[in-house]
């Protein structure tokens, strides 16, 4: 049996990079996929055809997490579809490196804005669904840098560890109603943001990692998987680092 079998999935930022994984890693294992982005492009209409091809339901969404109005609408729009949502995963996001001394408030709020409000915005508008159907799995990407901060990255690390206090905190308020919330914190994982470094910077990276090699955007959609799964029927309010032995 597949781990997801009729289970409906709602990921955002899922045209491509990690969220596209976990939605190939949800078709695969039986669920029927959501995905939004902020446009909805020709790449991601493949990827709605890629994931029918598993025989499940998909389709894509134009929506923008950070706006909490059209979160409200999105949700509304994905339930009248599908049906329900038994999974929620909050992985939209983004960077504006800078040291703080050359970082601007706007490179600060919208960080905060894209990283940190939409997983707000999403479990906000998705919460009454779950707590009705009295079960859900919500699962929100975190980083290894919101556990050990970096230096450059002082929006990015506050949006990803103010993620982790949520993730905690919402596991113990939907505990009771059988809605799980767990946070993923990946490392250094191939994708597009990472392939832009120098190949300098990635050894510097690499020397950090005991494993000695980057992640996969699929190692991260593993644990995607067991979290969304009855695997973790029993686990909640954790954060899961997909890192390589990178933080310890």
């Amino acid at each position: 049996m597949k781990l997801l079998e009729n289970k409906k999935a709602l990921i955002t930022g899922a045209a491509r990079g990690i969220g596209k994984a976990i939605a190939i890693a949800y078709a695969k294992n039986g669920a029927d996929v959501a995905i939004t982005d902020l446009k909805i492009d020709d790449d991601a209409q493949a990827l709605v055809e890629e994931l029918k091809g598993y025989g499940v339901q998909a389709k894509a969404y134009a929506s923008d997490a950070s706006n909490f109005a059209a979160c409200e609408e999105l949700v509304k729009e994905v339930l009248n579809d599908f049906g329900n949502i038994d999974i929620l995963v909050n992985n939209a996001g983004i960077t504006r490196d800078k040291l703080l001394m050359r970082m601007g408030e706007d490179d600060w709020d919208l960080v905060l804005k894209v990283n940190l409000k939409s997983v707000f915005n999403m479990t906000k508008a998705i919460h009454r669904s779950m707590l009705s159907q009295r079960s859900g799995a919500i699962i929100n990407m975190s980083s290894v840098v919101g556990l050990s901060g970096n230096a450059g990255q002082s929006n990015y690390a506050a949006s990803k560890a103010g993620l982790i206090g949520f993730t905690k905190s919402i596991a113990k308020e939907f505990g009771a109603r059988g809605i799980r919330c767990n946070a993923i914190a990946p490392g250094f994982i191939e994708t597009a943001m990472t392939d832009q470094l120098s190949e300098q910077e990635k050894n510097e990276w690499l020397k950090n990692i005991p494993l000695r090699r980057a992640g996969k955007a699929e190692d991260v959609a593993d644990i995607s998987v067991f979290l969304a799964s009855g695997l973790s029927s029993y686990v909640t309010g954790q954060v899961i680092s997909v890192d390589g032995g990178m933080h310890m």
